[in-house]
């Protein structure tokens, strides 16, 4: 009986694009600068207030001082009312106040009060308990013993809800800043960010085949990237190029040689046919290998190489199923339809159709063909069998070349290499592991297509 439990699958890291790069560092900078202006205007604001109202106290100062006399019975007084008229309202939050050798002069505004205390902040409060700004100064004058003291004093409430009302609406024109340096921003990343998707659009046409090369037009910071790809695609494509031809004139080259030494050898004794057939099926072998290792360096559309997996599962057991007819074996293929991997066709099916050769080899009853997907860009394209399978200690041996672990199976022992090197080729690779309970477990990783 064979497993459903899939292979595991590997953890794939979420990177962040290069927008979302810069917008976070956009914010990362932003967001502290908004909020140290937010907290930093009031305070600035509130400290200027403070001074401007300690700076018209002190002006207050300095008139009671210059108007204070002394009358008849030796007390101070004050002739003259002061130019602020809050100074003679009843609890207008203006006040001010003598005090000398024991007495008390007050202003019309503390209606007979005295300045409180308030033993929790150590500072001076209002007739009604509110909170003050205070400006004192301690003065001498001809014929009073002692300092006179004069404090004068304003209410701090009103300075105070005005502040508040100033952060209320620092805060919001500072998160509409905010929200309006975060949008320019983000269009001029956008803007910045044009020639890049461009040349993803070109990258994808490049794929698909519709052109051959990158335009040139792109700003001088990518330009040399575009230069040095342009320059590695021409020198891959001749490449390829000349390696199918060369690959092509081999094979013309020794078909005909060879076919003469075939018929050559089967006019000989039997004997002597004997010790030559097996150099020459080791030459023809060498040479298959060779030409085969020659083609899978891929076609010269490599790029938009869009393969069905399915399909090409389905197609190549049609035919293993008549080869293999008298094993009875069923192969049950639970891919997917309408998923394609960036392999030409053609290499798809040789890859494919020696793995399922060997699976058709040795199952003892069943192939199962299913897929994973580590990431958004892989596929594992999975062939179980219930056959013998391979011990552990054999396995990566059996993807070298030429090595046959079972010589009474007919075949050369190229197979698993071939389809090691042609997954290489194209960014993928061929891993074999242990089917439980029993069998195979072939693990072919390609990439898949992204259009």
């Amino acid at each position: 009986m064979l497993s459903n439990t899939p292979a595991p699958t590997r953890r794939s890291r979420v990177h962040l694009s290069l927008r979302q790069r810069l917008m976070l560092a956009a914010a990362l900078w932003l967001a502290p600068m908004i909020i140290l202006a937010g907290l930093a205007i009031p305070l600035i604001i509130e400290d200027y207030l403070r001074a401007d109202t300690k700076l018209a106290l002190e002006r207050g100062v300095d008139e009671i001082v210059a108007n204070i006399e002394i009358n008849n019975n030796q007390q101070l007084t004050l002739p003259y009312t002061l130019a602020d008229a809050r100074y003679n309202q009843p609890y207008s939050g203006y006040y001010w106040q003598l005090t000398y050798s024991g007495s008390v002069l007050r202003s019309r505004s503390l209606w007979d009060q005295a300045f409180g205390f308030d033993s929790l902040s150590g500072k001076l409060i209002g007739p009604r308990g509110e909170p003050l700004i205070v400006v004192e100064r301690n003065i001498t004058y001809p014929g009073v013993q002692g300092a006179i003291t004069i404090t004068l004093a304003a209410n701090a409430t009103p300075l105070r809800n005005l502040v508040e009302h100033i952060t209320r609406q620092t805060w919001l024109i500072l998160g509409v800043m905010f929200l309006g340096l975060f949008l320019v921003i983000g269009l001029q990343i956008g803007w910045s960010l044009i020639p890049l998707q461009r040349l993803q659009k070109e990258l994808q046409q490049l794929k698909v085949g519709n052109i051959d090369a990158l335009s040139n037009k792109y700003p001088k910071e990518i330009a040399p990237l575009v230069s040095d790809l342009n320059a590695l695609i021409f020198h891959y494509q001749d490449l390829l190029s000349r390696a199918r031809d060369h690959a092509g004139n081999l094979s013309h080259a020794l078909k005909t040689p060879i076919s003469i030494l075939k018929n050559q050898i089967e006019t000989l004794p039997d004997e002597e046919q004997a010790k030559l057939a097996v150099p020459l099926a080791q030459l023809q072998r060498h040479i298959d290998y060779h030409l085969n290792r020659a083609r899978m360096a891929g076609s010269m559309n490599i790029l938009a190489a869009r393969t069905d997996v399915s399909e090409c599962v389905d197609r190549i057991s049609l035919a293993f199923d008549k080869i293999y007819n008298t094993r009875d074996v069923l192969l049950v293929n639970e891919l997917e339809s309408d998923v394609f991997v960036n392999v030409d066709a053609s290499d798809l099916d040789e890859m494919i159709g020696n793995l399922l050769e060997n699976a058709y080899k040795w199952a003892d009853s069943m192939i199962r063909v299913y897929a994973i997907y580590p990431n958004a860009t892989q596929i594992d394209i999975i062939i179980d069998d219930n056959g013998p399978g391979i011990p552990a200690e054999k396995r990566e041996r059996a993807c070298q070349r030429g090595v046959r672990l079972d010589e009474t199976t007919p075949g050369s022992g190229l197979g698993l290499n071939i389809v090691s090197e042609m997954a290489h080729s194209y960014r993928g690779s061929l891993t074999l592991g242990a089917n439980e309970p029993q069998g195979l477990r072939a693990v072919l990783s390609l990439m898949r297509s992204s259009y």
